[in-house]
Formats: structure tokens, C-alpha cells, sequence
């Protein structure tokens, strides 16, 4: 059985771990998650698409 889920969701659910049990602060969650709103506006947003994307397919085993 193969489940997909987006990237977001497994982040999300991360962030969520990480407030509930490791005692981070909700603030620097979104500090954290604006940054990296802002960063995605920059000329850097091309390198971190395609560096996230070839993580993925390592971690799937789907590269070529």
C-alpha cells in the first residue's frame, strides 16, 4: 500500500511535535515558517525547489 502525502503536511505535522513536546515556542514556529515565506521570494528559491526535489526522490528511491 503506498500512501502520498505532501511535504507540507509531514512538516506541518513535525512543527506540531516540536511545540507539543519539545517545549518550542509557538512564536518561533512562525518566525521560523515566515522566513521561510521570505526566502522563497529570493534568488535562492530555484537551488532550495530543486535541492527539496531531489531529497524527495532520494528518500522515495525514485531517482533516475
Amino acid at each position: 500500500m503506498t500512501v502520498s502525502l505532501p511535504l507540507v503536511v509531514v512538516l506541518g505535522f513535525f512543527a506540531w511535535g516540536a511545540v507539543k513536546f519539545l517545549g518550542v515556542r509557538m512564536w518561533i514556529v512562525v518566525l521560523v515558517a515566515l522566513f521561510g515565506f521570505w526566502l522563497s521570494h529570493t534568488f535562492l528559491a530555484p537551488a532550495i525547489e530543486s535541492g527539496t526535489r531531489s531529497g524527495v526522490d532520494v528518500v522515495n528511491g525514485s531517482h533516475v
